[in-house]
């Protein structure tokens, strides 16, 4: 009676090598479609809010507004995940991001500020997926290798990334020959590349990732030999490691997310109050999008070698750079405001791979996706609170003061991660 389940367990056990290379191709193509997504999304989400309201001041809210509804879509994902695996969580994920663009087009076509702002909400279920797909790719690998999961996952996000908002303007006109407003056509694109990313991951992302390594480590209890690609090696280990690291994840994190969004989302108003047009925006987003992603492969492993908190100093220092050349270039210097906006992704970058692989390494395989969620609800609330924030700093002070401050506030926080990491 033994016999049979120790098979079995046996087979599992040679199968996460295998298996984890090809969830990382379905992981790579469901990425490239959801950042064409969200990249499409972002670059003109303020803009449509700032032509239906007539004010700068609320031009903030639609980044708040799809990051708060990440926050939500976060713990939805994330227990879902729990409780059935990766795959129907992403999925559900994404499909849920493009119900609400096709809500963002409706309201653009009535002229509908309340119907924009509860699409907004829905739509950033997109985004919440988008960063839990990371998630998916640790869930196999061993630890002195998840930085370099992570990053393969982050890269893949790159191409849709830069596409999408290169992609804003001929969207617009496309929108336009259909009887949609020019500022509502990039929706149609996340719409439609959410779709093809929930049908991506529903139909080719097998095995769960989850569910193989929740089997790797039963079979490790049971005393079966692990496989190369051990997904529980360490995890006992690292569970004891307690509160600690989780706080120094979600901090890192936090940080580096709300200074992120801030400057990100008033940069397209900046320069739209500097003359430049909708393709100048779309050009700068999509460095700044290629910044927070393009790097990730050096990211992951220069996080695997010289440790996590290293990069955690990283990102503060380089989000201190990114926010002191933002504050400092002229509003017509398209080419300076990109620089700094290719520093602002890069400090990101940092910070996101650092605080993932620590919270990865800290909690244990039975509550790792459900605590991985509300992570990443504490991302999405930091994001919320920068986007809301990011509108009124400008009306108030300008765009140089909210860069200024968002660099200052990630340099400011490094001391605490520090004192964090020695607590660890």
């Amino acid at each position: 009676m033994t016999s049979t389940p120790t098979a079995g367990t046996t087979a599992h056990i040679a199968d996460p090598v295998q298996a984890q290379r090809r969830i990382l191709r379905v992981l790579v193509a469901s990425q490239i479609l959801s950042g064409a997504g969200l990249a499409a999304g972002v670059t003109v989400g303020a803009l449509l809010a700032q032509d239906m309201l007539g004010t700068t001041s609320l031009t903030g809210l639609p980044s708040a507004l799809f990051t708060a509804g990440s926050a939500l879509t976060a713990v939805a994902v994330g227990r879902l995940s729990q409780a059935r695996g990766r795959r129907p969580g992403l999925a559900i994920g994404y499909l849920t991001g493009a119900i609400g663009s096709a809500g963002v087009i409706v309201a653009a076509v009535l002229d509908n500020p309340v119907l924009l702002f509860i699409a907004l909400f829905v739509y950033g279920a997109g985004s919440a997926t988008n960063l839990q797909a990371r998630y998916a790719g640790a869930d196999l690998a061993a630890r002195g290798h998840r930085a370099r999961a992570v990053s393969t996952v982050l890269i893949a996000t790159t191409l849709g990334g830069v596409t999408g908002p290169n992609l804003a303007a001929p969207a617009g006109t496309f929108a336009e020959h259909l009887g949609i407003p020019g500022l509502a056509g990039p929706f149609v694109l996340s719409g439609a590349a959410y779709a093809l990313a929930a049908l991506v991951l529903a139909l080719w992302l097998r095995p769960d990732p989850l569910l193989l390594a929740r089997a790797v480590a039963r079979a490790e209890e049971a005393g079966a030999a692990p496989g190369p690609a051990d997904a529980g090696a360490g995890d006992a280990a690292d569970a004891s490691e307690g509160r600690g690291g989780v706080v120094l994840g979600v901090l890192v994190m936090v940080v580096t997310q709300l200074v992120m969004v801030a400057v990100m989302t008033m940069t397209p108003v900046h320069l739209h109050d500097h003359g430049h047009g909708t393709a100048t925006s779309g050009l700068v987003i999509a460095v700044h999008i290629g910044a927070m992603y393009l790097p990730s492969p050096l990211t992951g492993r220069l996080v695997d070698r010289y440790g996590r908190t290293k990069a955690a100093v990283a990102s503060g220092v380089t989000l201190l750079a990114a926010g002191v050349l933002a504050a400092a270039a002229p509003g017509g210097s398209v080419a300076l405001l990109a620089l700094a906006l290719a520093l602002l992704g890069l400090g990101w970058n940092f910070g996101l791979v650092s605080g993932t692989a620590i919270i990865t390494d800290t909690v244990p395989l039975a509550t790792r996706a459900r605590t991985q969620g509300m992570v990443d609800v504490s991302i999405a609330v930091a994001g919320a609170t920068g986007g809301i924030a990011s509108g009124i700093v400008v009306a108030a002070a300008g765009y140089p003061v909210l860069a200024l401050t968002g660099g200052i506030l990630a340099l400011a926080l490094l001391p605490a991660v520090a004192a964090t990491a020695y607590r660890r």
